[in-house]
């Protein structure tokens, strides 16, 4: 009894030993595949002699194409036919003097169109008192940079005409992509003459272009007109002013080597 038990200790001995000597060769063979890996980069990848230029470029510009966007609400009316009846009516009128301004209809396009219930807060209830609706068109206006009073006369005659909500107007500029390319060229060019420059200073040679990056900043005029309530009263003067695209590029040279 007592030779099984010292022989059942020692083979669980044994099997211990055993698991513990593959353990460390996988643990060895894992580094040694590692270390490999290491060298081979380091062999057949080396890193290469590389520097990187930033360069700018600024174009100006102004805008010649605003987008106005109008609204109507209508608050508080009994019934919901007559509450969408009366905005159509308010909105169908605004378009019908704009037409008159020479905007043309394709250039009128609805961004919004609601109908919904009209709550007051009565001795502790919620009751339901009417109906709100509201309507918002945009309104894209071209050649704003040779007669910029389209603008102004536009929201003016819309107001005269029923709407009561100027949500905003925002400029843009059907040339955008042709000044973005400029303002590329631009910052190219610095860049490279930059790169240039250095190169000469440190007393290197420029190799190939081997990678390159850029970042175009182009913000976009916007003119918050949130309010309502206008009611034809007022003058409105909106400008667009002048807006610039900012292009930043970043070129990576290769060193060739050193003069």
């Amino acid at each position: 009894m007592e030779e099984k038990k010292n022989s059942k200790d020692c083979s669980c001995h044994q099997n211990k030993s055993f698991k513990l000597v593959i353990a460390l060769v996988l643990i060895l063979a894992l580094s040694g595949v590692a270390v490999i890996s290491i060298l081979r980069d380091r062999i057949v990848n080396p890193i290469q002699n590389q520097v990187s230029v930033n360069g700018q470029g600024r174009v100006s510009y102004e805008p010649n194409i605003a987008n106005i966007t109008i609204g109507v609400q209508v608050d508080k009316v009994e019934q919901p036919e007559e509450a969408l009846g009366t905005l159509n009516g308010k909105v169908n009128k605004i378009i019908a003097s704009l037409n008159v301004l020479g905007v043309d209809s394709k250039d009128i396009k609805n961004q919004n169109y609601s109908l919904y219930p009209f709550y007051d807060y009565v001795e502790g209830v919620n009751k339901m008192t009417g109906y709100n609706a509201n309507q918002q068109i945009v309104v894209k206006v071209y050649d704003v940079d040779k007669s910029f009073n389209k603008v102004n006369q536009i929201i003016s005659e819309a107001t005269k005409a029923g709407a009561n909500q100027i949500i905003g107007v925002n400029f843009e500029s059907s040339e955008i992509e042709k000044i973005k390319q400029d303002a590329r060229l631009l910052a190219i060019k610095d860049a490279k003459n930059k790169a240039q420059s250095l190169s000469e200073s440190v007393g290197v040679s420029l190799g190939d272009i081997v990678g390159w990056w850029e970042n175009v900043t182009n913000p976009y005029p916007y003119y918050d007109y949130s309010y309502g309530g206008m009611g034809g009263g007022g003058n409105p003067s909106v400008n667009s002013g002048s807006y610039e695209v900012l292009v930043d590029v970043s070129i990576n040279y290769k060193i060739e080597k050193s003069k």
